[in-house]
């Protein structure tokens, strides 16, 4: 599993401790974790919380990798705005507990974490929690198991609805959205090294080439 990381520009200064928490839980697994920053608050590329649902749609949608881990302050614009966009179900998770159960009973793609709250001592911690259960089992198998059925039929349904509700492909919602908001997305440092090593479909990286001219 390729999982990838991004944080935005209120909790960039975090990206250091998730990252190490984070990779400490995908070694055990044998995944790989690209670090899609921000790496430091005084990183020349700023991302929002928008931009970031940006990023995971365009690296979810091109298979440049297969879960996104991201989050804000609060956690629910990041999770916002990743949902607002096709191919991504993302949960808002706080601890360990959110972590198993979107995992098992939504099967989703993506989580966004409060890297505000909850993060003085033991925060590393509270990360490598999170991250541990969220990966324990193979995801989208019911919680509890007795609900798995019903569960696995939800989630299929949703899939079909955000097929209807989300008619755009991604090239498309790409260049309609505001350039400058996007080209932001999709500047960082190590953005295009990383994207062009694991992407798939050649439309959406047409389409990233394009918006960044390179």
């Amino acid at each position: 599993m390729k999982i990838a990381l991004i944080n935005e520009n209120s909790q960039a200064a975090k990206n250091e401790i998730i990252y190490k928490s984070l990779k400490k839980v995908a070694d055990s697994h044998g995944f790989e974790v690209f670090n899609y920053g921000m790496y430091s608050a005084e990183d020349e590329n700023q991302l929002t919380y928008v931009q970031n649902g940006i990023l995971a749609c365009v690296l979810l949608n091109s298979g440049a990798c297969d879960y996104v881990i991201t989050g804000c302050g609060t956690g629910e614009g990041a999770m916002l705005a990743c949902n607002s966009f096709p191919g991504v179900i993302c949960g808002h998770v706080t601890d360990p507990l959110d972590a198993y159960t979107f995992a098992q009973i939504n099967d989703g793609n993506a989580i966004s974490i409060n890297f505000a709250l909850k993060s003085g001592w033991g925060a590393e911690l509270n990360f490598e929690y999170i991250f541990e259960k969220l990966f324990s089992e193979e995801s989208g198998q019911g919680y509890p198991r007795e609900r798995a059925v019903p569960e696995q039929r939800n989630k299929k349904i949703l899939d079909e609805v955000k097929k209807v509700t989300y008619v755009q492909d991604v090239p498309a919602i790409l260049k309609n959205l505001d350039r400058e908001l996007v080209k932001g997305a999709l500047s960082g440092a190590h953005f295009l090294e990383y994207f062009d090593a694991n992407a798939k479909d050649e439309g959406i990286k047409a389409a990233v080439h394009e918006i960044l001219g390179k």
